[in-house]
């Protein structure tokens, strides 16, 4: 009997294994692979929200940049800094860099860490366009801003604040063993298992980190964050803009077709979203509208070409421009903007411009065609009615002035199988 009733309460127990079991500790680990952009930061800022709510031990973030936004940027480094649970800013694999942005947000994290063979800073801020002499006064304002900006994270994190502000200021760049030796990050470990048990038991924000033994939870990118990173490219911003024009442009020239147009819509509404996110250059935006004008104007204007070379021109130049006020990483080659610039000029000479003149050439088909054209009476037309040829036909007619058989006149109005014609003489003379 008491093997039975053993027996029993064991089968229960089994069916509440959670409850039995005390909960293993874990950590979130997050890979960030590429330029630091809006998707990177709503990434991070996905993966620290998760971590807290799973109350994991810290958020891990595995990071190989060279560099990005400013903007993203500080959005990173607010989240890190409010956030409740620690952050481990893990610079890897070997041959890993955490360059310019990578540098404020390594030493923005709890805990600062780097594999082997890895470097950071660099994080001199880069910014193009305008004037020469304005150029450099805005760039001096840049520094500044950045030098005291990543002063104030490194006071924060308690770390080598003369070296942080070297970074942004003269570009400096260490290894980590270099950066190890003057306080910029904390430890050196070869993998994430190395770095979860050289961080075991250090305390952060009064807690206690209990990592030797906790399962490592990868935190994957999920769809829509995948697709947001792949519009902020700078080739898919730029292909967007131009489906955009295609399409619009499209259907203004084929009305009706409804594809061109609703394409171009959806590509419009997508690259407004990334614009709003990724600031472009305002002159190369006008030089490509008046790229535009000068291709259309090209359809009404015989100019012998002249209009399409300056679009083209123009639509090169300020292509070129667009994302000039962007680090390197989110610039266009000249391979890729070559081609676009050639379809381009091909799309508006062999299909915008045709259709734009079709839309304001006479029609010559149907009886449409017959407005303001010559008739000759072939009997006398009145009010009530009477007989002209036009085209090779015998048309019913009336006038509001008496037109004799024999004499010519002027469709002016077409209702149902009726014209209404002008006697040409009252024609001629209003002409005069």
């Amino acid at each position: 009997m008491r093997n039975v009733t053993f027996l029993i309460i064991i089968s229960l127990l089994s069916l509440f294994p959670a409850k039995l079991q005390t909960d293993k500790p874990f950590v979130n680990v997050i890979e960030i692979d590429g330029a630091i952009g809006p998707t990177t930061y709503s990434y991070i800022s996905r993966g620290i929200k998760l971590s807290e709510e799973k109350q994991a031990q810290c958020l891990i973030i595995e990071l190989d940049t060279p560099g990005g936004l400013l903007e993203s940027t500080k959005d990173i480094v607010k989240a890190f800094l409010s956030s409740k649970v620690p952050i481990v800013v893990y610079v890897a694999p070997q041959g890993a860099t955490a360059g310019s942005a990578g540098t404020f947000i390594t030493l923005a994290a709890h805990i600062a860490a780097m594999a082997p063979a890895t470097n950071i800073g660099a994080a001199h801020p880069v910014q193009i366009g305008g004037t020469q002499q304005v150029d450099s006064v805005m760039k001096e304002k840049l520094v500044n801003y950045s030098e005291s900006y990543i002063e104030s994270i490194a006071n924060k994190r308690n770390r080598n604040v003369q070296w942080a502000k070297s970074a942004v200021r003269e570009s400096a760049s260490i290894t980590a063993k270099e950066a190890l030796k003057i306080n910029v990050i904390d430890l050196i470990a070869d993998d994430i298992p190395d770095l979860l048990q050289k961080i075991d038991g250090k305390k952060v924000d009064g807690e206690i980190l209990q990592t030797r033994n906790a399962e490592i939870v990868p935190v994957k990118m999920t769809q829509s964050e995948r697709l947001l990173g792949f519009l902020f490219r700078p080739e898919v911003m730029f292909i967007l803009m131009i489906v955009a024009i295609y399409g619009i442009l499209g259907e203004i020239s084929n009305p009706g077709a409804i594809f061109p147009g609703v394409t171009g819509a959806i590509a419009l509404i997508l690259l407004l979203y990334t614009v709003a996110a990724m600031p472009i250059n305002i002159a190369g935006f006008a030089l490509i509208g008046l790229a535009i004008i000068l291709f259309v104007l090209e359809a009404f204007t015989p100019t012998f070409g002249l209009l399409t070379a300056g679009g083209a021109i123009a639509f090169f130049i300020g292509s070129f421009m667009l994302f000039e006020d962007l680090p390197s990483m989110f610039r266009i080659s000249w391979t890729f903007l070559i081609p676009a610039t050639i379809i381009t000029v091909l799309f508006f000479v062999f299909v915008v411009s045709a259709g734009i003149r079709s839309q304001f050439m006479k029609i010559k088909s149907g009886k449409e065609s017959m407005m303001d054209e010559e008739a000759l009476a072939l009997t006398n037309v009145d009010e009530q009615g009477g007989r002209v040829f036009i085209e090779g036909e015998n048309w019913k007619a009336f006038s509001d002035e008496k037109i004799k058989k024999g004499e010519t006149c002027i469709v002016r109005e077409i209702k149902g199988l009726k014209l209404k014609v002008e006697p040409l003489k009252k024609t001629e003379s209003e002409n005069e």
